[in-house]
């Protein structure tokens, strides 16, 4: 888990960023109504998760660099016995005191009366304006709380700063802690996926693999999943993002299964295609041989010091040198990669930052120029071959045939380090373990 002493750091470093006589504003995410009186599970805004580790709704953070008083303030939800026995406990002022480093906390029914005090005095407020509307206008009325300080010596914040742009750059290097949890994370959704591979048969329901997947999540201590869950039966894996997850599996079909867990705020991203039946036909066989050799090229090209968009460039000539061998795609390669031929086939790049968020924040190109890796950053390598079963360009034997790999990969400092390795991806080793 990710220690107070850690917390403390990330806010010190935070704090450290911001211009002088600046106040850090940090909402907790709003709750979601799922229908009349019952929410959605709740997820917190991961940027407060990520400086703090408080877990609540209706919560508010702020870093005050140089408060006599101390520089973390909070406000959040103050205890309520009847509340707390219909919706579970609460820390109330005094928990996130103790427990969550704060050195100010007020109930958050006193936040009209006094964050405009706080904010009085400041040249800029960092926040992360458009992410949430409504708080966004609550901001604004606190700060013409102190606009309207008539013939007094008020004195507004005139500035607002993005403070995603700065946590975002925090959140890419991983630290030892944070790495530590997401190797548990890879390890446990490999074994959920090893499941699925294992009970696998004609005549179970996409959603039945979906439950054996999330069970071992949770049973391996994991949250839940990290995103919905994708089980993709048949041609239904040529749907980047099915969810439906209701079909029968057929014998002779593959199913391409993306899923993978949260474990303490951490997401893993795992995506396998094999066949129902343990068997891959030869056509099956052509396409998955063609997407892991784009996958293993991808992988040899995350280091330190290399370009982001190398990875994926690899996979466009593997994929689009393998379709043309296999006659599903005709011409001279260079010039169906300049056409972007591959399009049809693979829509997608082939990865993505990874840490709290399964597309985790972090900008890809800093100044026009393509990001260069570095230790601690981890991201996610997914080419993938989709042929629709409505393409009647290609030979009919190809048609419905989809295929995924997808892996998580450590940037270290003499390399890279898979952390989803746990679950087999050779062809070999898939039909072995689903021998029994």
């Amino acid at each position: 888990m990710i220690s107070k002493k850690e917390y403390a750091s990330r806010r010190k470093d935070i704090m450290a960023m911001m211009q002088g006589n600046s106040i850090a504003v940090i909402a907790a995410a709003p709750e979601k109504i799922r229908s009349n009186d019952t929410h959605f599970p709740y997820k917190q805004c991961t940027n407060l998760s990520y400086l703090s580790g408080f877990p609540e709704p209706e919560s508010v953070m702020l870093l005050i660099p140089g408060r006599e008083q101390g520089e973390v303030v909070f406000f959040c939800r103050d205890k309520d016995p009847l509340r707390e026995t219909w919706d579970g406990y609460r820390e109330g002022p005094a928990g996130v005191v103790e427990n969550f480093a704060a050195d100010d906390a007020f109930p958050i029914d006193d936040i009209d009366d006094i964050l405009p005090g706080l904010l009085e005095g400041k040249d800029r407020v960092y926040c992360a304006i458009g992410n949430d509307a409504e708080f966004d206008k609550h901001l604004m009325v606190w700060v013409n709380a102190v606009r309207e300080k008539r013939g007094s010596d008020a004195h507004p914040p005139g500035e607002f700063v993005d403070l995603d742009h700065l946590i975002n750059e925090m959140r890419l290097i991983k630290s030892s802690a944070e790495i530590k949890l997401m190797r548990k994370a890879g390890e446990i959704s490999a074994r959920a996926h090893c499941r699925a591979m294992q009970i696998s048969k004609s005549g179970l329901f996409e959603y039945q693999l979906q439950a054996e997947i999330e069970h071992e999540f949770m049973a391996s201590g994991a949250a839940g999943p990290a995103y919905t869950s994708i089980v993709g039966g048949g041609k239904n894996g040529c749907v980047l993002h099915y969810i439906e997850n209701r079909d029968k599996l057929k014998s002779g079909d593959m199913v391409l299964i993306d899923a993978g867990c949260e474990y303490q705020n951490y997401a893993a991203d795992i995506t396998r295609t094999f066949p129902v039946n343990g068997v891959f036909t030869a056509q099956q066989a052509a396409i998955y041989d063609i997407v892991l050799a784009a996958q293993e090229a991808a992988i040899e090209l995350i280091a330190p010091g290399l370009e982001y968009h190398l990875a994926n460039e690899a996979t466009v000539r593997v994929i689009t040198q393998g379709l043309v061998d296999l006659k599903i795609l005709k011409g001279d390669v260079d010039e169906l990669i300049e056409q972007d031929a591959h399009r049809d086939f693979y829509m997608h790049n082939a990865g993505h930052w990874l840490g709290m968020d399964v597309h985790d924040v972090g900008d890809y190109k800093i100044d026009n120029h393509w990001r260069v890796y570095e230790p601690g950053m981890v991201v996610t390598v997914e080419p993938g071959i989709y042929i629709s079963p409505d393409n009647t360009k290609v030979d009919k034997k190809w048609r419905g045939i989809a295929v995924r790999i997808e892996d998580d990969v450590l940037v270290t400092k003499a390399g890279n380090e898979e952390l989803t390795s746990g679950v087999p991806k050779a062809r070999d080793q898939i039909e072995l373990l689903m021998e029994g």
